[in-house]
Parts: C-alpha cells; sequence; structure tokens
C-alpha cells in the first residue's frame, strides 16, 4: 500500500528530476530572443560535460542513499552524515554535476541563453540553497561536525604543512575557476562600446619580444606557489584572494568595457613568434584589471609568507622580483597598458589585507548601528535614520526616470508612491504589532510598484520600460535603504561569533526590543545586503547601457536580487518572522522572485536604446519630492500615540535595555 509519506516524497523527486530539468529547457529556449550574445556550439564538448556531470549526479545520489540510509532530498534528507564515496573528496558533488549538466547541455544545443543565462544563474541558486538552507540544516541536524571539511577542501589557517589533498583543491577550485571565468570572458568578446586605455604615447613604445618569456612565465609561477607554499594558513589566504579576485575581477571585465591595444610588431624567433600566438588568440579583452600581474602579486605575497616561516628572505626577494618582472613585460609585450597595470596593483592594496578590510567594515558598520538620534518638536519625534529612507527614494526616482526618460516622470512618480504604500500595508499585515505599528515591507514596495506600473499602463505609460526602469533603480534604492535599517535594527542577524557580528546597544533598536539581543554579537545582514545590491546594480546598469531589452532587465533583478536574499535572509534572526516548512517566509518569497524573473525573460522584447537620459528639472523637483514624504514617513512619527501607523519605534524612556551597553 502506497503511504502518503511514499507519494509526497515521489512529488518532491519528480519536481528535480522531471519538472525542474524541464522548466530549464523551455526557459533557455524562451529566453533565446532577449539573449543576443555569442554562441558556443560543440556537440562533442557539451556531451562531455553532460556525462562527467551526470556521473558526479550519481555518485552523490548513491552515496547519501547508500551510506546516509536515505534520500538525497532537503526535505526528506538522509539521518545519517555521509563523509564516504564521493562525500570524501568532496562536499557538494551533485550540484557540481548539476552545473555541468546545464553547461554540456548549452553547448551541445547551440544555446546562448542556456550557456550565458540559465546556467550562471541555475548554479548560483544551487549555490543559494546551500548557503542559505543546506548548510544550516545540516549542522542542526547532525551537529558542528557536519561541516568539517572533505578532503578537497582549502586548508585551515594552521602552521602545518598543506597535504597534497589541499594544494590540489586550491589548484581545482580556485585556479581552474580563474581560468574558465577569462575563457567566458573572452567568448563573450568585444562590447560595441569597447575602448583602449592606452595613452597616446604607449602606441610608440617597442615591443621588447624577448620579454615574452618573461611575460609568458606567469603560467608557472602562479601554480608553482601552490605547490611551494610551506603553511596550511599562507595556502589558504592564497586561496581566499584568489576567491575575492574571481569575483571582484570578473564584475570589472563583464561591466568596464576597456580592451587591450596590442601593439604591433614583427614576429622574429620562437619568442616573438609565442607572443604573436597569445595575442591572436585573444579578443583583448578581461585585459583591466591586468590578470597577470594581479595574479603575480598574489603570489609574490605568498612566497613573502614563506619567508616569514622559514626565516630565509630570499624567498620574498625572488617571488616579488619574479613578480615585478611579470608587470614590466606586461607593458614591454604590448599585452597591456599602464593603465591596466596600474588597476592590478591598486586592486591588490587592498586584497592583501582583505581581513583588515573586512574587520574596519564591520567596525564601521557597528559604528552605524549605533548611530541613532532623535529630536522632539511637541507630540512629533523625528529620527535621524529618515534621512537615509530619504536618500534611497530620491537617489532610487532619479535613476528610474533618467532610465525611464523625463517623458514618463509622472508615471515614475505615480509608481514609487504606490511603492511606498504598498510597503506599508505589506509589513503591517505581516509583522504589524503593538510594538512596531509602522514597519515597512521590501517585498511589499515591489508589490506596490508592481501595481502601480499596472495602473499606470492603464493610463498610457508603458509597463515594461516603466518595470526595467525601478529595476534598474531597485539596488540602489536597497542599498541606501539597508543603512536605516542597521541604524533602526531592523532586518538583523542572529547570533554570530564576536569576530563576525556587531552589537547594538541603543535601547530603541529593534535588536533589543523585539529579539532581546542588545549587546550581544549578530550577523551584520545589512551590510551582505549592501554588497550584493553593488553587485547586482553595476550589473543593470550595464546591461541598460548596452541597450538590453526590458524584459531581460527585469529578469536579472528579480532572479540575482532573490538569490541574494535567499542566503541573506538564512542569517537573519527576526523573531517576527514566519517560518514556514522550514524557510523563513521571505525565502520563500526569494523562490517565487527568482520563478518571476525566469518567466520575464522570456517575454519577447525588442533592445532599447542605451544608456540614460541626463535629469530635466521636473524629474529633480519630483526626486526631492518624494525624497521628503519617504523621510517623513519612513523617519518621522508620534511617540505618544498607539493608534496604527502613529509609531517607527517605543516610546520608551531612553535607558539602557537589560543586558545592553550605556
Amino acid at each position: 500500500m502506497v503511504t502518503e509519506a511514499v507519494v509526497r516524497r515521489i512529488a518532491y523527486g519528480a519536481v528535480f528530476v522531471v519538472a525542474i530539468p524541464a522548466g530549464l529547457v523551455v526557459w533557455a529556449r524562451g529566453a533565446e530572443r532577449v539573449v543576443p550574445l555569442h554562441t558556443v556550439h560543440s556537440r562533442t564538448t557539451g556531451l562531455v560535460l553532460l556525462a562527467l556531470g551526470l556521473l558526479l549526479i550519481a555518485a552523490g545520489a548513491r552515496a547519501l542513499m547508500l551510506h546516509g540510509r536515505g534520500l538525497p532530498m532537503n526535505a526528506f534528507p538522509p539521518p545519517r552524515l555521509v563523509r564516504r564515496g564521493i562525500y570524501r573528496w568532496i562536499r557538494n558533488p551533485m550540484y557540481i554535476g548539476f552545473g555541468l549538466v546545464c553547461a554540456g547541455t548549452s553547448i551541445a544545443a547551440g544555446s546562448a541563453a542556456g550557456l550565458w543565462l540559465v546556467t550562471p544563474v541555475s548554479c548560483l541558486a544551487a549555490a543559494a540553497l546551500v548557503y542559505g538552507f543546506e548548510r544550516h540544516d545540516l549542522q542542526r541536524r547532525l551537529g558542528p561536525d557536519a561541516l568539517e571539511p572533505p578532503l578537497l577542501s582549502f586548508p585551515s589557517g594552521s602552521a602545518e604543512r598543506p597535504t597534497a589533498a589541499q594544494r590540489t583543491a586550491v589548484l581545482l577550485w580556485v585556479l581552474v575557476p580563474w581560468l574558465l571565468s577569462w575563457l567566458a570572458v573572452q567568448t563573450l568578446g568585444r562590447a560595441p562600446d569597447a575602448f583602449q586605455s592606452a595613452r597616446p604615447f604607449e602606441r610608440t613604445l617597442p615591443v621588447l619580444q624577448w620579454t615574452e618569456l618573461v611575460y609568458a612565465s606567469a603560467y608557472v609561477f602562479v601554480p608553482l606557489t601552490v605547490l611551494v607554499i610551506g603553511t596550511q594558513g599562507a595556502l589558504r589566504r592564497f586561496a581566499v584572494q584568489g576567491v575575492i579576485a574571481i569575483i571582484v575581477v570578473t564584475v570589472v571585465w563583464l561591466t568596464v568595457p576597456i580592451v587591450a591595444a596590442n601593439r604591433a610588431f614583427h614576429a622574429a624567433g620562437p619568442l616573438g613568434r609565442l607572443l604573436a600566438f597569445e595575442q591572436a588568440h585573444s579578443s583583448g579583452v578581461a585585459a583591466f584589471p591586468a590578470f597577470h600581474v594581479l595574479w603575480a602579486f598574489i603570489s609574490a605575497d605568498a612566497w613573502t609568507a614563506n619567508a616569514r616561516a622559514t626565516r630565509h628572505r630570499w624567498w620574498s626577494v625572488a617571488g616579488w622580483s619574479w613578480a615585478l618582472l611579470i608587470a614590466a613585460s606586461s607593458i614591454t609585450t604590448g599585452m597591456h597598458t599602464i593603465i591596466e597595470v596600474l588597476a592590478a596593483a591598486l586592486l591588490f592594496l587592498p586584497l592583501r589585507r582583505y581581513a583588515g578590510v573586512w574587520r574596519q567594515l564591520i567596525r564601521l558598520t557597528e559604528w552605524l548601528a549605533g548611530s541613532w538620534k532623535e529630536w522632539r518638536v511637541g507630540p512629533v519625534r523625528v529620527i535621524n535614520y529618515g534621512a537615509w529612507a530619504a536618500a534611497a527614494a530620491g537617489v532610487g526616482l532619479l535613476v528610474a526616470g533618467m532610465s525611464a526618460g523625463p517623458e514618463h516622470v509622472r508615471a515614475v512618480c505615480f509608481v514609487a508612491l504606490c511603492a511606498l504604500v504598498g510597503a506599508g500595508l505589506w509589513a503591517q499585515m505581516l509583522e504589524g504589532s503593538s510594538k512596531l505599528l509602522r514597519p515597512f515591507g521590501w517585498y511589499g514596495g515591489v508589490i506596490g510598484g508592481a501595481i502601480g506600473a499596472s495602473i499606470a499602463r492603464i493610463a498610457g505609460a508603458p509597463l515594461m520600460p516603466i518595470l526595467a526602469a525601478f529595476g534598474i533603480a531597485m539596488p540602489w534604492i536597497q542599498l541606501l535603504g539597508r543603512l536605516r535599517c542597521l541604524v533602526q535594527g531592523c532586518c538583523h542577524g542572529r547570533r554570530s561569533t564576536p569576530q563576525a557580528g556587531i552589537r547594538y546597544s541603543h535601547p530603541r533598536s529593534r535588536v533589543g526590543q523585539l529579539a532581546q539581543l542588545s549587546g550581544v554579537p549578530i550577523y551584520p545582514t545589512p551590510l551582505y545586503s549592501i554588497g550584493a545590491n553593488i553587485v547586482l546594480g553595476v550589473i543593470l546598469v550595464r546591461l541598460r547601457t548596452l541597450g538590453a531589452s526590458d524584459a531581460l532587465i527585469v529578469g536579472v533583478c528579480l532572479m540575482l536580487g532573490g538569490i541574494a536574499r535567499f542566503v541573506e535572509e538564512s542569517y537573519r534572526g527576526e523573531p517576527q518572522t514566519p517560518v514556514i516548512a522550514g524557510l523563513h517566509s521571505y525565502q520563500w518569497l526569494a523562490i517565487a522572485s527568482v520563478v518571476i524573473g525566469a518567466v520575464c525573460t522570456t517575454i519577447p522584447a525588442a533592445p532599447e536604446a542605451a544608456g540614460f537620459q541626463p535629469p530635466n528639472a521636473a524629474l529633480v523637483w519630483t526626486a526631492l519630492a518624494i525624497a521628503v514624504v519617504t523621510g517623513i514617513a519612513m523617519g518621522v512619527d508620534f511617540p505618544g500615540s498607539s493608534r496604527r501607523f502613529s509609531r517607527l519605534a517605543s516610546a520608551d524612556p531612553l535607558a539602557p535595555p537589560r543586558g545592553g551597553r550605556a
């Protein structure tokens, strides 16, 4: 007899085995019209990747069923921790296999949308599921041992020698992704608005062909560094620097259209022919900042760590001499310009001290979290965080108006007001209480804005251009709005370690009023959101400057925003947030955002006019008016009243809460 539990497992499995793969295929086909990018079509390469991905998925499923005594399902997880089979070596073989299947299928079918849209979004969604749910769930169910690293993992920060598996892991999880990033950007080719960074005098410099030997030595220097690093701490530092560099530089490569200006020369001898070969097999992109220089400096920094560990100064001298020669050869070979080399050097400075930079950000975040100030004018209270809300609304409306055009200023203003009302009504229904008389919710603003755009369409305003305009503005609105969240204490994190967290001390903060976490280190989740929105905002602005379709802009905004929110929400600790089927309610909304965004990218739409229109007087004054209205709504209240919508915070006398700091 088939029980209800069996039916649920079959249905859950069917979603991931049948529905999602079929949905991805339909999505890729529907999005082809809005992704006019270079097509990569190789049946052999695609099938090899597909087969490798299926093998990893099968190996992971087998290990979970055989050793975990369960099924590979998040809703019905195996009761035992698995550290055998493929899981002895890597942590997430099924998700890695899933990414390879997506990429392989796209390449075999020659689908541009599949390769450049469906595959990266699917991989990011899988990563979000791991870091936004699975890791927390494993630790909750199976204890801290569940997060013990497998063999092919980054080393710890100890002074012990790295194992062969740890060195292999750095090669596999850092240098291979870097190579794939470079190849992907090369494959995309030059942007239509690409420009060169060479100064006039550089075009007359001679090409020293013999220095190609030094330039090409970077391909030896960097992998060799992984093999000669003497401590696990130094190897981990190298790996973390590499991962940060991949993320930052890839975003820069995709959004700053600088191309290399290779100087012409007549090849003479083997080194000249090798240099000509490199130039011929490069489209000139992925040049700013110069990756040869950045990786050479990261490697030299690791050699310096060897010098400190062994007390042999020659490690540092040899490493930095090699790195500086590579940097110089980048110019003498004509492969990079001075600006590209300087950009790599400037990026290396904060990268070299990434831990210190992060600590400074944490300190700044904690200072901002404690910067609450308020003023009383009779029955009215003015709270300083309203200024951040005003800035968010004003900047957002300016960006949206410049994207939509001056002829749509009224529609943009109307949508902004609808978003404000929607944010207030949504949060009132979801979180409103005697302690939260006037909360505001982000997703309520999104829904309110969408309704407003639909109403504006009835009045003659175009729907998709207005939605796209606000899609481009949304990251900048949320970025500035999160500064208000920091001061108010909303959207706050759960308990964390002292090193990773910030502390709140102000007695009016929601952290103390609702969560009773004053003086306790908590995750700085608004800071996480700010970082994600900077990346998303830059990507969306770049899409607009390239003339991407409105449907694609709206879709990318909803998908990437939803993915980032899903992970961020898993670190949040607001007690009033409902939990449904193991996920925060906002995580379910984030999933819906991703799905709706994918659907949006299948809407037929022609490319739009590239760029932004300069703001006129009407737009500027409208932005100022919306800023004032929003600042009042989110920063001015009536502390003596208990009516709904009257108060933004408690009206208790200012005194340190129990367990807090004065």
